[in-house]
């Protein structure tokens, strides 16, 4: 019986670890997708790997977006045959319990040269879809007090606004 108990045990872990994996080469397929008709201004491609509830959040304090405005944002630019170039450098992917919902950080080459980008995807009947996303840029640590000062006068001033609510 004890042998029958760790072979169901291990059978298990493995079913779940092969499961990861694989939703993890999903995940992957998506981003990498997801990034490419952004780089060849496939509007609707893009757009429809993102839930209809889904958030961006962009590299200034003022856009944070759900998808229709991100959409009227982001038409101009696919419109002129080009959007945006990322590529991931890394990725890590993490799953929660029920293996339905997965986020996920990864580092990015852009043209705004290295940015973080993370967020959450959702399974959405049998399809992935990215449910919500947050892209940064990053600043070494030796150059963060040159950064705030150029960013200080009109930060402060949507700092205030947000305080005064």
């Amino acid at each position: 019986m004890k042998k029958i108990i760790v072979f169901l045990f291990i059978f298990g872990i493995s079913a779940i670890v092969y499961s990861q994996e694989k939703v993890t080469k999903e995940i992957n397929t998506l981003l990498d997708s997801w990034h490419k008709a952004a780089a060849e201004a496939r509007f609707d491609d893009y757009f429809n790997a993102l839930t209809e509830d889904a958030v961006f959040i962009g590299t200034d304090a003022t856009e944070n977006w759900d998808k229709k405005a991100f959409q009227t944002f982001a038409k101009p630019y696919f419109d002129k045959g080009k959007a945006w170039n990322f590529k991931s450098l890394e990725r890590h992917v993490f799953f929660a319990k029920d293996n339905k919902t997965v986020w996920f950080d990864e580092l990015l080459s852009t043209q705004m040269k290295i940015c973080r980008g993370s967020g959450v995807v959702v399974k959405v009947g049998n399809e992935w879809k990215i449910q919500h996303y947050v892209l940064s840029m990053t600043i070494p640590n030796n150059n963060s007090d040159a950064v705030v000062k150029i960013k200080s006068p009109i930060e402060d001033a949507i700092i205030n606004k947000l305080n005064a609510k």
